[in-house]
């Protein structure tokens, strides 16, 4: 029986050591096992704070983009005032232009008569013309002077012919008085 203890020790001696062995392989595997963990507690941390600085990011990016939009917003408004306000202008600009343009046909037109008065003018006051002028001026002259010694004549013989009417008249009147 004491060589079955032996052989019991011996057997339980090889099975300590193997156990042993195990042990440390599971411990070594439990050390490698715990230096992963906290290499990837690290990793969880460092990815953590990357998760943060870009959900930060994430959020300024937003706010941005969210000011952005609004700017946009409001520069369209402002582009479409500032095209009512072109249009608006080249309406005014328009008819600017059409009162300029009646303005001058309005000029030109006077400018015309102008012209065709001061041809005419020149006809009339022409220095060449001048003698033929002063000859038919005294021509009229002469033919009112005419009419107008005709006219004195006619006058003349009327006043005559009232005279001799009133002598007439009075004579009549006292040659019925005396035969009253």
């Amino acid at each position: 029986a004491v060589n079955n203890n032996i052989s019991n020790i011996h057997v339980l001696q090889t099975e300590k050591r193997q156990l042993e062995e195990e042990v440390k392989g599971a411990q070594s595997v439990h050390d490698d096992l715990q230096k992963e963990l906290a290499d990837f507690q690290t990793e969880a941390n460092e990815l953590e704070g990357i998760h943060k600085d870009k959900k930060d990011a994430s959020s300024k990016l937003q706010l941005q983009c969210e000011d952005s939009e609004q700017d946009l917003n409001r520069q369209l408004k402002q582009n479409k005032t500032s095209e009512e306000l072109l249009e608006h202008y080249r309406c005014e600009i328009e008819e600017v232009k059409l009162k300029h343009r009646k303005l001058r046909i309005r000029f030109e037109n006077q400018l015309m008569q102008l012209i065709e008065q001061h041809k005419q003018l020149d006809y009339v006051f022409n220095s060449k013309r001048l003698p033929d002028e002063l000859k038919k001026g005294e021509d009229i002259k002469h033919q009112l002077s005419s009419a107008e010694q005709v006219k004195l004549a006619q006058l003349h013989k009327l006043d005559e012919e009232l005279e001799e009417a009133k002598k007439q008249k009075q004579f009549e009147t006292e040659d019925a008085q005396i035969h009253e």
